[in-house]
């Protein structure tokens, strides 16, 4: 596959599939140059443990295509091809991530060629729909996806970033019982009151829950109310740290400066079971949360307990770097629905989590229809609404 960004410019950019044995070594100097951030001071650079495809490596179909001019590897992006449930039917979505431009190569227009020969591979493997995620002060992803390929913004998540205190375990009430469900269990209970309920439900969620990266699924409940159970909630952990860590490279003077406070105090005074912040500047792992659900008139608790037992499975866990923060996403549009309650539920800092997370959509059909495609995501949540179902294989 071949392109070109301009008439001016006489090289041309050959697009192709990622080649492990000739590309592994150049691909990882091209990761390091694009640094990634939520703001003008916090970079984020990702390890992926020698495997530059780990992010798609779980999903049912996937490929990387690479930028080349000459010989050298100059952009890449990534996607992957899955089975979802959509308004009622069985459909395929496509996902982009991973889009990289080395700095001396960018506004040439091979962003832009990286993204189309993707949704061709997309089309080829009969997806209908295309998706991805960045944030919404990133003018420069917005510009190409929304401005120049046609994508709508369709939903704005939040992202929950809560630390991990090692050795420290958090007290669970005594009135609140928690079961592990088994894969099958797990499965039904999804299928049962998360499916109707949410956008893009994986329609393979039990290859998901029987990932070797999936730790299990939890339910609580209030003791009292076994017989009877009214309020209710449950969550699936997903062991993001198998397959690649993160370190911070810069940060807020202000994060620098509560980091040590709170870690010398948790030394000086540990009566005060002061909450130390991990250190987040060497590599760490993480836990994510997905498949958070809840339904009572007292689920919200639930919810906390929740998090909490998850907390302790990582704050005992026997390798020291494996998880230092947990994540979860949740839905950041509204402030009168589930997923509102679920922001004041799960335990987080504000400091570490963020606000910024936006989703942009595509349907991949011909043109007659886009226009009215287009009109009904950008409207799809001012109805009813439904839940944000992330699936722990796009993180």
């Amino acid at each position: 596959m071949v392109g070109q960004w301009g008439k001016e410019d006489e090289e041309e950019v050959v697009i192709r599939c990622y080649d492990d044995r000739r590309d592994r070594i150049e691909m990882d100097c091209l990761e390091k140059s694009c640094e990634i951030g939520h703001d003008h001071q916090t970079l984020l650079f990702t390890d992926t443990l020698g495997d530059p495809i780990c992010r798609i490596r779980n999903t049912p179909l996937f490929t990387m295509l690479v930028a080349e001019v000459g010989k050298r590897l100059v952009g890449s992006i990534q996607g992957s091809v899955k089975p979802v449930k959509f308004h009622d039917k069985s459909v395929k979505v496509g996902y982009v991530l991973g889009l990289r431009v080395v700095p001396p190569y960018r506004r040439r227009g091979i962003g832009s060629i990286l993204v189309r020969k993707m949704e061709e591979w997309f089309v080829v493997n009969n997806a209908e729909l295309a998706y991805m995620a960045t944030q919404k002060d990133n003018e420069a992803s917005l510009c190409l996806f929304v401005g120049r390929h046609g994508y709508v913004v369709f939903r704005n998540p939040t992202i929950l970033v809560n630390p991990v205190n090692r050795g420290w375990g958090l007290k669970l009430s005594s009135d609140i019982g928690i079961r592990k469900l088994k894969v099958k269990e797990a499965a039904s209970w999804y299928r049962r009151h998360v499916a109707s309920t949410t956008e893009f439900f994986p329609d393979d969620i039990d290859k998901i829950l029987r990932n070797k990266l999936s730790m299990g699924t939890w339910v609580a409940y209030y003791n009292n109310d076994v017989d009877n159970i009214e309020s209710w909630a449950m969550v699936s952990v997903w062991d993001s740290s198998k397959i690649f860590k993160l370190r911070i490279g810069k940060a807020p003077f202000s994060y620098l400066l509560l980091t040590k406070v709170c870690n010398f105090l948790g030394r000086l005074l540990p009566f005060l079971r002061l909450k130390a912040l991990p250190d987040l500047f060497t590599p760490f792992g993480f836990y994510f949360l997905y498949g958070v659900h809840m339904e009572g008139p007292l689920c919200g608790k639930l919810v906390t307990a929740l998090c909490d037992h998850v907390h302790n499975m990582a704050a005992s866990s026997d390798d020291g770097d494996a998880c230092k923060v947990v994540v979860v996403e949740v839905d950041g549009d509204d402030d009168d629905d589930d997923d509102s309650l679920l922001r004041k539920c799960v335990p987080h800092w504000k400091m570490l989590s963020c606000d910024d997370d936006t989703w942009c959509i595509k349907p991949l059909k011909c043109e007659e229809k886009m226009a009215g495609n287009l009109s009904e995501f950008s409207n799809m949540h001012l109805g009813s609404r439904s839940s944000l179902f992330v699936d722990p294989r796009d993180v």
